[in-house]
């Protein structure tokens, strides 16, 4: 007798969370293995990320793609500096919004579904640029290229 844990979570009725149940279907399509948290959001993991997809069903259907990454030690409490990062993001990549909460950066690509949108391509997208949005946000606030070299002239100590 099988443990009754260790089922498969199963998604819920297309009826009952019709985009939702359309995000599971592409992110499987898509060679992903998706989850429903405990808010109801579609979990994923991609290049050792956690992200997650929130469907707000409706009239309007809107799918947010977003993760939270905890900030990085050295410059955890250059609250100015981060926001600096994150205002120079938003406006910059104005389809992704970038912001700082309880020591985590946030960031997220919302994105209206409009009757026949390619939902596959859309999620390809989204994902890849919540991760860039990610990365470029980390270089600039650690100050880096994307080799990890600094992108500021250092000052001299002597």
């Amino acid at each position: 007798m099988s443990d009754p844990a260790a089922l498969p979570n199963f998604p819920p009725p297309a009826d009952e969370h019709p985009l939702r149940g359309r995000v599971l279907d592409a992110l499987l399509d898509l060679g992903l293995q998706p989850d429903i948290d405990a808010d109801g959001d579609v979990v994923i993991t991609v290049n050792d990320q956690n992200l997650f997809v929130r469907s707000h069903e409706g009239e309007l259907q809107i799918m947010r793609i977003f993760g939270q990454w905890q900030l990085p030690p050295q410059i955890a409490d250059d609250g100015r500096h981060l926001l600096q990062v994150c205002n120079e993001l938003n406006l910059t990549l104005n389809c992704v919004k970038t912001g700082i909460g309880s020591g985590t950066l946030a960031v997220a690509y919302d994105h209206l579904m409009t009757p026949g949108a390619d939902l596959n391509m859309t999620l390809q997208v989204g994902i890849q640029l919540v991760l860039s949005t990610v990365a470029f946000w980390h270089q600039r606030a650690l100050g880096v290229d994307e080799n990890g070299n600094p992108t500021t002239p250092q000052e001299d100590p002597s």
